[in-house]
């Protein structure tokens, strides 16, 4: 196979990954510095003197992290022992004797944008363990929580659509049904436009009903195989299969989660899979990232909430959590800064959990920029060549764009999304259905 071409990086100045390193990132670090400081008469009166002190030490580190960034210095190996610390550096030094050619050091600004960016998130989380006894204090949490109730009255009408659904769903004939399944996944693709990483930790929620925006949204899908999904679905659910397992590699908590939750629930409702496998994060990451909290936290908020139809969705899903149905997975892969490709060898046992489903669905930008390896990929290369050899089961991307890369479309599409809207691969605001699999 041909050896894949350059990684995205903050050396091509002006570039987002550049901007990203430049602008966004020392944003995102100012924000959790903040985040820390206002909670700190809670940690007093929680830990006394010592939570006051911890504090302090968290925010010295992490201003010492902010300017390194800005300074572009070296990147350091990780201090604290942590189960992916030993991985972590084992990477970190792979990296260095890549450059061993040119007598460089790994910096921020001349590596991997992948690599710098999950550093810098593992990093902030290192700034926080390093800091007993607040060393379990999620700094993204605030904004998450933040987002959410921003999406009230989405969340609800979303809830309200998915109850009156369920109730029809025996008198649907297929071709009803392949219409729901269409729209469910659609709204939870334009879910995904609420990254709060993208908008640098300021609130990003969901404001209006999406469901009366997906006719108008249609135009700014680029690849769309939902046509895949469905008849994949639809054959294991025809072929009787004991179990139909659907795997959905999740992205942001809050609203976009809301609309992951609402897909799970009708593909059990309707037969289309009978066990899903959520796969988050083990620690806070990319600002509003699932973690195993913030997946527990979503389905209590939505059950206390007092409007019946979203209280309902609620009581289901932690029935469905308790019963199996659902299923929540965290692995320390998936905050390492590996690309996808290397799973099968970096983490077999993960590999050998995702090969067990029928389809696996990717949530998201950071998902895509590791199947794709986040290189300087040609726009119409296929899908299968990028994703390099990554094929545990049939897949898909489900993304808004949000970074310098997109594969699979038709020669000559990219050129006219750039004379029509030159920043149409970073704003959110076109998406895709990526499908790799047996067609």
């Amino acid at each position: 196979m041909a050896k894949p071409p350059a990684s995205l990086s903050g050396q091509d100045v002006g570039s987002f990954a550049y901007l990203t390193i430049k602008d966004r990132a020392p944003q995102i670090l100012t924000k959790a510095i903040d985040t820390l400081h206002r909670h700190k008469s809670e940690f007093f009166e929680k830990y006394g003197e010592a939570g006051v002190e911890a504090e302090k030490k968290a925010i010295s580190l992490l201003s010492k992290l902010r300017n390194e960034l800005q300074t572009d210095k070296p990147i350091i190996p990780l201090v604290e022992k942590c189960v992916d610390t030993d991985m972590w550096n084992q990477y970190l030094e792979h990296h260095q004797s890549l450059l061993k050619e040119s007598d460089e050091t790994p910096r921020w600004f001349y590596s991997p944008w992948l690599l710098v960016e999950c550093y810098m998130y593992r990093r902030i989380h290192e700034a926080v363990i390093q800091s007993p006894p607040i060393d379990d204090f999620d700094v993204f949490k605030e904004s998450k929580t933040q987002s959410f109730f921003e999406s009230q009255e989405s969340v609800i009408a979303l809830c309200t659509y998915l109850q009156e659904l369920v109730r029809t769903i025996e008198d649907l004939d297929e071709n009803q049904l392949k219409n729901e399944f269409f729209k469910l996944l659609q709204i939870s693709l334009w879910g995904n436009k609420c990254d709060l990483s993208l908008s640098a930790g300021e609130a990003s929620s969901q404001k209006t009903n999406v469901l009366n925006s997906l006719q108008d949204l249609k135009p700014f899908i680029l690849v769309n195989d939902m046509e895949h999904l469905w008849s994949l679905l639809s054959n294991c659910k025809k072929s009787e299969k004991t179990s139909i397992r659907v795997a959905i590699v999740l992205d942001n908590s809050g609203f976009e989660l809301v609309t992951d939750f609402i897909l799970a629930d009708f593909l059990l409702s309707s037969k289309l899979a009978n066990e899903i496998h959520f796969y988050g994060k083990s620690i806070p990451w990319f600002v509003s990232d699932t973690t195993v909290r913030d997946f527990n936290w979503l389905i209590d908020q939505v059950k206390c909430s007092n409007h019946k139809w979203m209280s309902k969705c609620g009581v289901d899903w932690e029935n469905d959590v308790k019963m199996g149905r659902w299923v929540y997975h965290d692995h320390i892969f998936w905050t390492l800064p590996h690309e996808y490709c290397v799973m099968s060898q970096v983490a077999p046992d993960l590999y050998a959990e995702l090969q067990k489903a029928h389809l696996i669905l990717f949530k998201g930008d950071l998902n895509y920029r590791k199947l794709t390896g986040d290189r300087k990929w040609g726009f119409s290369i296929p899908f299968h060549e990028a994703l390099n050899g990554f094929h545990p089961a049939p897949l898909c991307s489900i993304r808004t764009l949000k970074a310098e890369l997109q594969v699979g479309l038709q020669p000559g599409q990219a050129e006219q999304l750039m004379a029509s809207d030159p920043t149409w691969l970073t704003t959110g605001k076109y998406g895709i259905f990526q499908y790799d699999g047996p067609l």
